[in-house]
């Protein structure tokens, strides 16, 4: 999977940070990781948000400590502002949040768990090769939101998932049946794959099917026989 993301000439990627060095760092790294990418860059929500419209990337990576335009004063506040209206209008876009203040993201849980696209977060004290992973998980529509200190208060497991997990692993159904069986699409089944392994803290590993991890992992919640 990682060979196919970083071979993708066509991979379109929108970097947000206020910070020009810090920017243009970041832009540096990911380049690095996907030589074939289009990089766009943007120093400020207002710009941010017409070059989403515009470019229509893939993926964004992110800043949550932003100024609305350039002379305002930066804050978590406008980040999170930004990010509400980008999973409001373009709900399948693959996001990541590179930022000191992911905590804020708390104040919008409802909207990330009904995000469709990827969705990770990327603290800014993480070693650059677990940023890179995150951004590979976010590009493969991953969710992962455990960074987010108070985020996950116990395990909650909302009723599709369970049925996923029935239908999968009790009836031996695959992703296509399953779509059938709950009468929604195939993207949606593998949205509330993403969102359960997020739940049960199952993300990709080399050597290990995540399936299976995940089978392992719900058996031990109670959450199947």
């Amino acid at each position: 999977m990682k060979q196919a993301l970083t071979e993708k000439a066509s991979l379109k990627i929108l970097v947000i940070d206020d910070h020009e060095s810090v920017l243009a760092g970041t832009v540096d790294v990911l380049r690095k990781h996907y030589p074939g990418a289009e990089f766009i860059s943007a120093v400020d929500a207002k710009n941010a948000l017409n070059q989403v419209t515009s470019s229509q990337p893939d993926i964004v990576v992110m800043d949550l400590s932003l100024p609305f335009t350039i002379g305002m004063t930066a804050r978590p506040d406008t980040g999170v502002q930004l990010l509400r209206t980008l999973m409001k209008n373009y709900p399948n876009l693959n996001l990541v949040v590179q930022s000191a203040n992911v905590r804020t993201l708390v104040r919008i849980r409802p909207d990330i768990d009904s995000h469709k696209g990827g969705f990770t977060v990327a603290d800014k004290s993480l070693s650059t090769q677990e940023m890179l992973t995150r951004v590979d998980w976010a590009l493969q529509g991953l969710t992962h939101t455990k960074d987010i200190k108070g985020i996950h208060s116990g395990l909650e497991v909302k009723p599709e998932w369970l049925r996923i997990l029935t239908l999968a692993f009790e009836e031996g159904l695959q992703d296509k049946t399953i779509a059938e069986r709950m009468c929604i699409s195939e993207r949606m089944v593998r949205h509330y794959w993403s969102k359960l392994q997020d739940a049960l803290d199952v993300y990709p590993e080399d050597g290990k099917n995540i399936r299976i991890q995940t089978e392992m992992r719900a058996r031990e919640e109670g959450l199947i026989d």
